[in-house]
């Protein structure tokens, strides 16, 4: 089913969370803008559940462009397009062990809720709850790994650093090839990408995507969800 390649996603309604009374949540929320993915994850949060299946069941690379068939008729993806669909940037760093080892260090520090540097094999409980809030973002919308998110992984805090030391990243290449992993065959990529990939093929002019559906509101950021994280972060907090 469809419902599997958004099982662990998040989305963001980024009108609704600069709307918030909490200065930290919003300033996190501006980093990610200033980062160039605002329209990666806050696009019209619509599903097409039955182009999605096809898409994935039908998807293979050619010379570094996605091809597929939905409903009988063929799609291509390509990088140029998928950067263009969503305004993200295509110059910068598109390699995470690119980043600077000291912006590393830096956000150690400066995500920390005790003010000494985060352990980069401990857990988010590290962190003042906005960047608890930027690390479920980054492991669950953006690079898109199954299992655990609890834990922080050298590979998500690269993503948070990106984010809150204003790094310039290429998030088009980084995000197309991911996109490419999850329809390459064994790779353990996991699949995801619903809203975005809905929206690429609704684009497509004459092609026949079936009933669309709404993103479960529970999975989008919204002022009242963020705010109901925060409460439950404070809960577990005091106990």
């Amino acid at each position: 089913m469809a419902s599997s390649f958004y099982s662990n996603s998040q989305h963001v309604d980024f009108e609704s969370v600069l709307s918030m009374d909490d200065q930290g949540m919003v300033s996190m929320f501006k980093a990610l803008m200033a980062s160039g993915l605002a329209g990666f994850l806050g696009c019209p949060a619509v599903i097409y559940e039955d182009a999605l299946v096809d898409f994935f069941e039908n998807a293979s690379i050619r010379d570094g462009v996605i091809f597929s068939t939905v409903a009988g008729q063929l799609v291509k993806i390509s990088e140029e397009w998928f950067a263009e669909s969503f305004e993200l940037p295509v110059d910068g760093l598109g390699d995470l062990s690119k980043i600077p080892k000291d912006a590393i260090f830096d956000a150690r520090s400066f995500v920390s809720l005790s003010g000494e540097p985060v352990s980069l094999s401990g857990g988010k409980n590290q962190m003042k709850f906005e960047f608890h809030l930027l690390c479920d973002i980054m492991a669950k919308a953006i690079s898109v790994k199954a299992g655990s998110f609890s834990a922080i992984t050298v590979e998500k805090f690269s993503l948070i650093t990106a984010v809150v030391c204003s790094i310039r990243m290429d998030w088009a290449k980084f995000l197309f090839s991911i996109l490419k992993r999850m329809v390459t065959p064994g790779s353990k990529q996991a699949k995801g990408f619903a809203i975005q990939i809905s929206l690429l093929l609704a684009n497509i002019p004459s092609l026949e995507l079936g009933e669309s559906s709404e993103f479960p509101a529970s999975k989008i950021l919204t002022k009242k969800t963020v705010h109901r994280f925060i409460s439950l972060n404070d809960k577990a907090g005091a106990e």
